[in-house]
């Protein structure tokens, strides 16, 4: 069974409000109450006999796991890589992020830019088929994620992320995130590579 990660809004976050905050969060739970829903019902044999590529019951419960589950993860890696007391990149980030796009500010370009063109989530992913850092576009939980990559940076730009605080205005909500990145979370996730 996964567990609810217990994320508290602090006065170091500053890209949502805690009324934001508290609505997301919510909506966080709602995954993972989904996925051990889905689990539950995956353990007791729901008629894999009758698997179907068009469409079956097994077939929505397979769909309905990667959504749920991915929407699970990312949701915490989010919440895990905004706020706070580190916001700027150290040496070995600036280092790593010029490697692959030129230079810090021409991955911030990219980012934002990729975070504008999605649906769903922007993400900064170590591609290990490719041994390289990309800007990736997701429009769904489970739609454009790279197999074999690790998100380092998750940005959420569903509409649920930031409307009640930013309304329509996305690009506002995304040049707040840009400024509350926690970079310390971030550069333990390279450290990982």
């Amino acid at each position: 069974m996964i567990q609810k990660v217990g994320f508290h809004y602090t006065d170091d976050i500053t890209v949502i409000n805690r009324q934001q905050f508290e609505a997301h969060i919510r909506l966080y739970g709602g995954y993972v109450d989904k996925i051990n829903e889905i689990d539950q019902i995956l353990m007791n044999n729901p008629e894999r006999e009758k698997a179907n590529a068009t469409f079956s019951f097994y077939r929505e419960c397979k769909r309905g796991e990667t959504y749920a589950l991915n929407g699970v993860i990312l949701h915490e890696l989010y919440f895990e890589n905004i706020g706070g007391i580190v916001n700027k990149p150290d040496k070995r980030a600036m280092e790593q992020l010029a490697m692959y796009f030129g230079s810090f500010e021409g991955w911030k370009e990219d980012f934002i830019s990729t975070a504008k063109a999605s649906r769903g989530w922007a993400l900064l992913s170590y591609d290990q088929r490719s041994l390289r850092l990309r800007n990736i576009s997701l429009d769904a939980h489970d739609l454009g994620n790279i197999a074999y990559s690790a998100p380092i940076l998750v940005l959420d730009v569903y509409e649920h992320a930031y409307f009640l605080q930013y309304a329509d205005n996305k690009v506002e909500y995304i040049n707040r995130f840009m400024e509350n990145i926690n970079w310390e979370v971030i550069s333990d996730r390279m450290g990982i590579y």
